[in-house]
């Protein structure tokens, strides 16, 4: 079955399932079986992401000077699959999960206030990630539709765990104080992290030798007060560590 086939069915079912935290789980880059994968997760919690490709806005890879790179998408079983035609230093996703409103009772409804107005609370999530994949000759500009987005300091990346890394978080392509920076979201998805200065950085320490995915989440003001309170941005940056000569 084409991949336009498949998403014209997955966009029936993306309605349908149920999420414990409307702005819990993010989107990341990884590796499956030397596959590059588009990942929606949470932890080590790796969800149907083909169910969710409607779900998506854009994705795109850059090449080392930050110039689009051709890539395509491709099924396979519960995993998207990611193909890009050239060398890639950077990929990116962004995905708008919706509104989502929370009742008294602790259920989340993809539905607006509009539509739950008992709601405790109701919000309009979004996600984006940033995938570093080689080494970075210049720093990462602002990307387009991530409109929260984490940024190393510079173009050097630590080389061990536990080194100290500094980390920029851009709101609509501005340093952003306030937001959570979260330094491991794969192994301690549920850690306090910590928050941005008046200039968006944040400082933490690389937690793995080998894959990391860092995380950032900043609530914005609503863009639509009939239907939510706030929109919830959930983004990450991942990139891995080299590990020592076999």
């Amino acid at each position: 079955m084409k991949f336009s086939k498949l998403v014209a069915a997955a966009a029936i079912a993306a309605g349908t399932f149920a999420v414990s935290s409307a702005q819990a789980h993010a989107i990341w880059f990884a590796q499956r079986a030397t596959q590059l994968s588009l990942i929606y997760g949470v932890g080590a919690d790796d969800l149907d992401m083909l169910k969710r490709v409607p779900l998506l806005n854009n994705y795109a890879a850059y090449d080392a000077g930050y110039k689009p790179v051709p890539v395509k998408l491709r099924p396979a079983g519960p995993l998207v699959l990611v193909d890009v035609d050239g060398p890639s230093t950077v990929l990116t996703a962004d995905m708008d999960y919706g509104y989502w409103s929370k009742t008294a009772d602790g259920q989340w409804h993809k539905k607006g206030r509009d539509e739950v107005p008992a709601a405790v609370v109701s919000e309009h999530t979004r996600k984006y990630t940033v995938a570093i994949r080689g080494p970075l000759t210049a720093p990462i500009p602002v990307l387009p539709n991530q409109v929260l987005q984490i940024v190393p300091v510079g173009t050097a990346l630590p080389d061990l765990l536990d080194k100290p890394m500094t980390v920029r978080v851009l709101y609509e392509g501005k340093p952003v104080a306030g937001a959570i920076v979260q330094n491991d979201y794969i192994n301690d998805p549920d850690n306090p992290g910590m928050r941005t200065a008046a200039d968006g950085t944040a400082t933490i320490k690389v937690r793995n030798q080998g894959f990391n995915v860092l995380a950032a989440t900043y609530n914005g003001p609503t863009d639509n007060a009939a239907k939510t309170d706030r929109v919830v941005h959930l983004a990450t940056l991942s990139f891995t560590l080299p590990h020592a000569p076999e």
